[in-house]
């Protein structure tokens, strides 16, 4: 199925019917793909605090009212219940199963949160001419958990998660230039070559994602990732937290020439 140039509202209806359970990256060129994590209103003060506190990880683009499924700037018509892919379910810090719908779990006490991605940006580096090995391979973007703290609120505390990718050193100055315009999903590069500075062992083995061919002159380029409150749920035990499963991103009807204007 051709999916790169499909309409927003397609690509989340084709998720909503459940033809389409793959991830996101590559699809909707030109508009904003978003992390979700879902919580008990009783958390969701504490953690906007952490998105506020870790704005490289955690880039906060809107919050749902309280009980409410919709965003109506980001998602017209949109279901956060039934538009995102691959759901993760942690119930007390423990990921106990993955859906492709949550309508039977959502409440009218629950409180929606979008988080920018990577994804947004992808399009610029590739029509500057900057390689994106995982799409190139038609694989999920590698990430990894890190040795680097966030900085915590409440409950909510752990490492942080980035999300690699692999270029020359000129295409990594290159690279830093054009998503410093992309602050609000992610921006700048938070580290470039050395994965063993973030504790990263082995960067052939992601804890998120899928590995990439490494080829000769290439260096890996680490960016904040919206994957770090699944990190930090590990360490906050929530009774509840409904996110996405790492790469299939909410794609909202926003285009990213919007968001930096």
């Amino acid at each position: 199925m051709e999916v790169k140039h499909q309409t927003p509202q397609a690509l989340r209806q084709l998720i909503r019917e459940g033809t389409l359970t793959g991830h996101t990256s590559g699809m909707a060129d030109g508009y904003i793909q978003a992390n979700v994590v879902i919580l008990p209103s009783s958390y969701a003060y504490d953690f906007l605090k952490f998105c506020f506190r870790n704005p490289k990880t955690c880039p906060l683009l809107d919050v749902s009212e309280i009980g409410s499924p919709s965003f109506p700037y980001y998602g017209k018509d949109a279901d956060i219940r039934t538009d995102v892919s691959k759901y993760r379910i942690y119930k007390h810090g423990e990921l106990v199963e993955e859906v492709n719908d949550i309508t039977h779990l959502y409440t009218d006490d629950m409180v929606s949160f979008l988080i920018g991605c990577s994804f947004t940006f992808e399009h610029a580096l590739l029509e500057a001419g900057i390689p994106v090995r995982h799409i190139e391979e038609g694989h999920n973007v590698p990430m990894y958990r890190t040795n680097i703290p966030a900085e915590a609120s409440g409950e909510f505390k752990g490492n942080i998660t980035v999300s690699m990718r692999l270029m020359t050193m000129a295409q990594a100055i290159k690279a830093t230039e054009i998503t410093s315009h992309f602050k609000n999903v992610h921006g700048t590069p938070i580290h470039i070559g050395s994965p063993e500075t973030l504790g990263i062992e082995n960067i052939n083995a992601p804890d998120y994602g899928e590995a990439v061919t490494i080829k000769p002159g290439e260096i890996p380029v680490f960016w904040g990732c919206g994957v770090t409150p699944q990190s930090v749920a590990l360490d906050a035990k929530p009774k509840l937290m409904i996110t996405h499963s790492p790469g299939h991103m909410f794609i909202t009807d926003i285009k990213d020439s919007d968001l930096n204007n």
